[in-house]
């Protein structure tokens, strides 16, 4: 099954090393996916890890900038906008969740406002830096930068614990693949599995959840 699919996916995109790049930079898949795809696609494993870093990292800044203007936008089209509002309601309990699991590990003497700022940016960079590292589907940078945006993270925060994140995920993921070779199938089938297994957790949290407060 899973020659069929890197042949289905190589009759659409003729170019492999373009193949690895776009799945990496698909939601849900990105590098976690894009890897194994790519050595049973027949391209070298350190160099699907470095197409596959590169396109799931590039995909983050355009997404930073333009998540919040696209989100407002499609709110503008009737039939679309509850639908965004709980769409927004997920990511941005996502966000308050991960930030409330952060502030809990802040403590220790008493700190002037200013001291207690930085502290809380960067415990939430570490925390942000710690969701994306799980080399999982949904804890990817797609999520990672939508909880950046709605934590209210600079992008010169953001962005660097979103590189090392992935950079952690792609490596544990080169690695699976390198040691466990023989088993590419199985990792791809596993990682298949879960995504569409999220994916539907994901959709029935959209539609069990109440339209955020604009």
């Amino acid at each position: 099954m899973a020659d069929k699919l890197v042949l289905f996916l190589q009759e659409i995109i003729k170019n492999d090393k373009l193949l690895v790049l776009i799945i990496s930079a698909f939601p849900l898949i990105e590098l976690k996916g894009a890897i194994p795809i790519g050595t049973k696609a027949g391209i070298d494993l350190w160099q699907s890890a470095l197409l596959g870093y590169f396109g799931s990292t590039l995909v983050t800044i355009p997404l930073f900038f333009l998540l919040i203007p696209v989100f407002n936008l499609l709110k503008k089209i009737k039939f679309l906008k509850k639908l965004i509002l709980k769409i927004e309601n997920v990511f941005y309990n996502k966000a308050l969740k991960l930030a409330e699991d952060a502030n809990k590990k802040r403590g220790g003497d008493a700190l002037t406002e200013e001291q207690s700022q930085l502290l809380a940016k960067r415990v939430l960079r570490n925390a942000l830096l710690a969701f994306v590292a799980v080399p999982f589907p949904v804890t990817g940078v797609w999520t990672g930068t939508a909880i950046a945006v709605f934590l209210n993270l600079d992008f010169k925060t953001a962005f660097p614990a979103i590189l090392i994140g992935n950079l952690i995920a792609g490596t544990i993921i080169t690695l699976l693949t390198f040691f466990f070779s023989a088993y590419v199938d199985l990792i791809i089938y596993c990682l298949l599995a879960i995504a569409i297994i999220m994916l539907i957790v994901l959709i029935i949290k959209i539609a069990l959840s109440k339209p955020k407060q604009e």
